[in-house]
């Protein structure tokens, strides 16, 4: 048309630039899952419902917001359908949400189910004909205890040298030998779990668990640079720390079994075993630290009840928090506030405490486990005295309370069937120029708790209960070198033995050891036995071995029938030994042999280990160099009820036939095999006489013969005889 004027850029291509920037829009809905198991609700608390929901898909890993979440609705009841569609950007987001959240509990009412929604038309177009499934072979697992049906009844303990690990059988000298020399490597160190199901090494990416008859891998935990570990008592939870705060770097696998994105930051994680799922993360940094404070870090962090129902941790000052498993939720939605609160201690489940779940005629009904128990001190807070406390959980009911006043610190110590409790107390004179020990002893098992006290003029350096009894041992000293002793110098020290007078119902002195240098103290794991020793000392390696039963006939104490004049005469002295730079100490769970180690973690001077009995007799040792470990393989607790242990008792004599008549029969097959030898080697010898007689009588009739044989000769010899001699002089 005249007047108007053609676009010059009509004619330009822009079909490369759509290409290149086209936008492909992702209609096949594998990005969507439908979460059902939500509760049903009104409009009025739609907001909130979705905030909740966006808030547990965010824990495990996924990142959804509000507006991705469609609730559909009745709208004739005017409530929710009780399910929900959620939109992730990719379809991988989606899986992941799956595998993490289906049957994840959302409250006590309602768990989660999580499907896909493209599984809907999946399954409605599915073919109704019936095709029988193949059947699988079916394979068995190794039992992860197998070791404990030893036809010896050995033990095991794991040793560890530069990058190798050897597990061995321990018995009688014929009975030990490798059990395993696994092949792990670039690990940290090892350790055992606490009913020995489990060994666990520490690898830079994490930790694994190896354990049954092959010792395969049984579980890994993806916890970079970790650094410590610790087990539940019942093994079903682990604790991984590592000094460096967790990093989730860019594309990073995601899951219920790995750290996600929240966990950044923290450096402390809560692992179920059997499932290797991450349950929670903690941080222990605290920014009004020094770093002088920083390196005392406490461990365990996290401290267990004995059943694994509960585990807790202290903010030092301020609370305890106490967390539900396997939820990790905190109890009651609320922490202990407890000003000034230093430290605490679960109460160990006793014997006592535990059914045997075994009821036959006549028996009495099992009793309903108590409630666990914890203890917890804090000091002079304003015009408040130092104060500790009995503490009964869940309810939360506070059993006994006991001042303490001029305290410096407190240390608490559970006897391991939690029928006593002692209060170390350190305090300081009214001019806090010096320092001296009270122990306050609490009687848990009777009513009101009463609370023993012993008084002491020295500081206390080492405590520990005997194993299933009512002793205690003690090593005090008043070296005016404690605390600061400088090299080359070694503490003096007195070890004291008290025992539980039932007459008086109060502790009584047994006997004081003076004038020695020990100070460690390791009670045997069923009791009487004990070993002094003399740790971390350049000069001093002793060990002294004890026996607090020496003149009891069937090895039980019978205070009542004992009389004042005897009280202490049963502490005996069995033998004395030293391991030259000695660092650990471990005795086997039979309570029959030490285990004493140098580690070259600690020194590097004669590194190696040595195993003796109870009598302090020493039965090997072995010098390695760049040995660390030497750790005994732990047992779990007995299957045998009270009444069979003390019918095996009773009748003890009648049960160790057999195995006398297996050690006379050993000893009479090496005495076979020795005679065997002997009489093999003089049988050798003599043949060998006789040979040797054989062979001269034949080289002797050998020369007879050839001087018969030669010729006679005849021999003339010349003589010259002087028959008389005449000297004539000659004149010229």
């Amino acid at each position: 048309m005249p007047g108007l004027t053609r676009d010059p850029t009509e004619d330009i291509d822009y079909s490369d630039i759509e290409a290149k920037y086209e936008v492909h829009f992702d209609d096949s809905l594998d990005n969507t899952v439908v979460v059902d198991g939500i509760p049903v609700i009104d409009k009025s608390k739609l907001e909130k419902l979705l905030s909740k929901i966006a808030k547990e898909f965010n824990k495990k890993g996924t990142s959804i917001k509000v507006d991705d979440i469609f609730v559909p609705w009745d709208d004739a009841k005017g409530k929710s359908k009780g399910y929900a569609f959620i939109d992730f950007r990719t379809a991988d987001e989606a899986e992941l949400a799956i595998v993490a959240m289906h049957n994840h509990p959302f409250d006590a009412k309602h768990t989660f189910k999580v499907n896909r929604f493209t599984d809907i038309e999946k399954y409605a177009e599915m073919d109704e004909t019936y095709a029988e499934p193949e059947t699988e072979e079916y394979v068995p697992r190794e039992h992860l205890r197998a070791w404990l049906a030893d036809s010896q009844g050995r033990d095991q303990y794991i040793t560890h040298r530069g990058e190798e690990v050897e597990i061995h059988w321990h018995g009688k000298p014929s009975q030990c030998e490798i059990a395993h020399k696994p092949k792990w490597e670039h690990f940290l160190y090892v350790a055992w779990s606490p009913l020995g199901t489990y060994v666990g090494t520490l690898h830079r990416q994490g930790v694994r668990l190896w354990g049954g008859p092959s010792w395969k891998p049984q579980q890994r935990f993806a916890h970079p640079l970790v650094k410590l570990i610790d087990f539940s008592p019942c093994e079903n939870y682990l604790v991984t720390w590592s000094n460096e705060p967790i990093v989730v770097p860019a594309g990073a696998p995601q899951g219920p079994q790995y750290l996600s994105p929240d966990d950044e930051g923290n450096n402390l994680a809560v692992w179920d075993v059997k499932s290797g799922h991450l349950l929670r993360t903690f941080s222990t940094f605290n920014e009004n630290e020094t770093p002088s404070q920083k390196n005392q870090m406490q461990w365990p962090a996290l401290k267990w009840s004995p059943d694994d129902k509960f585990v807790a941790r202290v903010t030092p000052g301020q609370m305890i928090s106490v967390y539900e498993l396997p939820s990790m939720y905190l109890h009651e939605k609320k922490s202990l506030k407890i000003e000034g609160v230093v430290d605490f201690e679960w109460c160990p489940h006793g014997d006592k405490d535990i059914d045997d779940g075994v009821n036959g005629a006549g028996s009495k009904p099992p009793k309903k486990n108590k409630e666990n128990m914890l203890a917890y001190w804090t000091p002079e807070v304003a015009n408040q005295p130092a104060r500790v406390t009995l503490l009964s959980f869940p309810s939360r009911t506070i059993l006994r309370q006991k001042n303490l006043f001029n305290v410096t610190e407190c240390k608490l110590y559970w006897q391991n069937q939690g029928e006593f409790f002692c209060v170390k107390v350190d305090r300081h004179t009214k001019t806090k120029k010096s320092i001296f020990c009270n122990l306050e002893i609490f009687r848990v098992r009777e009513k009101d708790y009463p609370v023993e006290v012993v008084e002491l003029k020295d500081t206390v350096t080492d405590f520990s209960w005997e194993p299933n009894g009512e002793r205690f041992a003690i090593v005090s000293s008043n070296d005016p070198n404690l605390g600061n002793p400088g090299p080359g110098v070694t503490i003096k020290t007195d070890v004291s033995f008290y025992q539980l007078d039932h007459d008086k119902n109060d502790f009584k002195l047994l006997r004081t050891l003076t004038g020695r240098t020990s100070n460690a103290i390791r009670w045997s794991p069923k009791g009487r036995h004990l070993v002094l020793a003399t740790v971390g000392s350049s000069t001093k390696s002793e060990l002294e071995f004890w026996d607090l039963d020496f003149n009891s006939v069937d090895s039980v104490r019978k205070e009542a029938s004992a009389s004042k004049d005897d009280w202490g005469t049963s502490v005996q002295l069995l033998g004395t030994g030293d391991h030259y730079g000695v660092t650990d100490l471990e005795w086997d769970p039979s309570g029959r042999y030490l285990a004493t180690s140098a580690s070259a973690w600690r020194h590097t001077l004669e590194n190696g280990y040595a195993i003796w009995d109870f009598k302090g007799q020493e039965l090997e040792k072995h010098i390695l160099d760049r040995f660390k470990q030497f750790i005994w393989r732990p047992r779990p607790r007995t299957l045998l009820t009270r009444e069979q242990q003390r019918k095996i008792r009773k009748n003890l004599r009648e049960y160790s036939r057999a195995f006398d008549e297996e050690d006379a029969a050993e000893e009479s097959n090496v005495s076979a095999e020795l005679i065997a030898l002997r009489k093999r080697l003089v049988d050798e010898w003599n043949a060998w006489r006789l040979r040797c007689k054989k062979e001269l009588l034949e080289e002797r009739g050998q020369k007879e013969s050839r001087h018969d044989e030669e010729e006679k000769e005849e021999i003339e010899v010349w003589v010259d005889e002087v028959i008389e001699q005449t000297e004539e002089e000659v004149v010229e």
